[in-house]
């Protein structure tokens, strides 16, 4: 597997990262299971493995860590991430000093190591001013308990105004930015990626297969509701009902793009990665197996190239910049300023 720059960090990475959102009681809970995959994401030629510590309670970092152990853990970059609440203690989240040292702590002991390759607000907090953020995360960084910062989720306004803050007030910056981005959730082409580029910001985009949508097994016409793993179901009903109409909208999208993997002779979930992968702002797809046979299928689009009429096919069943169902580009959860209630006189 080829590597690439992360941004200007002097760092290489796979084009794959090895997404641990599914381990855990959220999903994988086998945790001989779990590392299993790990190691062989890592002998497939896998560097790049994301986590945070909200997965699970912490215990997807738990099983991270415990599979990095025995003389892994220099062999990957590692990324986990920080901001989402942690129970019901309105100070255990969010990106005040407070919390970011306290929560560092906890990652690193879950992890079993001593610093933490790339550590991410997992969401700008808008009750705290980001130099403070930017200046925690910049003593963590002079400390040694992290090697550089970036952010997941931001909008293009705030990756821009973290960048100012940053230069005038002596600040380490954001390296790199976690966007979603899939053939069916394609608003970060309009201002993100490119803003990213423009910083040389490394980026690893999240949800290539759209939360499930894109996996091929949902279809028109086939005898199930909607996709996503039990948990899923559980826990984000509205995202995987099929009935509603912004899915429907998704559901008729995947089967056009999954009758267009046909005709390409490549499954959806290979052409599916391989868009992701292909734009020139983007280092890395971030791809979350619950089981091996998941990771399987992910490994196999490492390759795949998309021909130009194939590239034409997809823009006109999802046009670049659009998304299908626009709570899905998740910018609503990083900014109130978004919301149409917000934007009234």
């Amino acid at each position: 597997m080829d590597h690439r720059p992360l941004g200007r960090t002097g760092v290489s990475v796979s084009p794959l990262c090895l997404g641990a959102m599914m381990f855990g009681a959220f999903g994988n809970a086998d945790h001989d299971d779990a590392i299993k995959i790990v190691h062989r994401a890592l002998d497939a030629g896998i560097n790049f493995i994301d986590t945070a510590d909200v997965y699970s309670g912490g215990e997807s970092e738990e099983i991270v860590g415990k599979a990095l152990a025995g003389g892994r853990r220099e062999d990957v970059v590692l990324a986990t991430k920080v901001g989402l609440p942690l129970g019901d203690d309105p100070n255990r989240g969010g990106t005040s000093r407070r919390w970011i040292n306290e929560a560092v702590e906890g990652s690193l002991r879950r992890l079993g190591t001593d610093r933490i390759d790339l550590y991410q607000v997992h969401r700008l907090d808008a009750s705290v001013d980001v130099d403070e953020t930017l200046g925690v995360l910049s003593d963590l960084v002079r400390a040694g308990k992290i090697r550089m910062f970036g952010a997941s989720s931001v909008p293009a306004s705030q990756i821009a105004e973290a960048h100012w803050t940053a230069e005038r007030r002596g600040r380490e910056r954001f390296r790199t930015e976690q966007p979603p981005y899939s053939l069916l959730v394609r608003d970060a082409e309009y201002d993100v990626l490119p803003t990213c580029r423009r910083h040389g910001m490394g980026v690893l985009t999240h949800s290539p297969l759209a939360g499930g949508w894109l996996t091929g097994r949902y279809r028109k016409g086939r005898e199930i509701a909607g996709p996503g793993s039990a948990a899923r179901l559980r826990r984000f009903p509205a995202a995987y009902d099929a009935t509603a109409p912004a899915n429907a909208a998704k559901l008729d999208a995947a089967d056009a793009l999954g009758a267009l993997a046909d005709e390409a002779g490549m499954t959806l979930v290979q052409m599916a990665i391989a868009f992701v992968i292909r734009h020139p702002a983007v280092t890395s797809a971030i791809v979350g197996p619950r089981t091996m046979e998941h990771l399987e299928s992910y490994l196999a689009a490492d390759g795949v190239e998309l021909p130009g009429d194939v590239l034409d096919r997809i823009d006109e069943i999802v046009p670049p910049g659009h998304t299908i169902n626009v709570a899905d580009n998740m910018w609503h959860t990083a900014t109130s300023a978004l919301e149409a209630t917000s934007r009234r006189r």
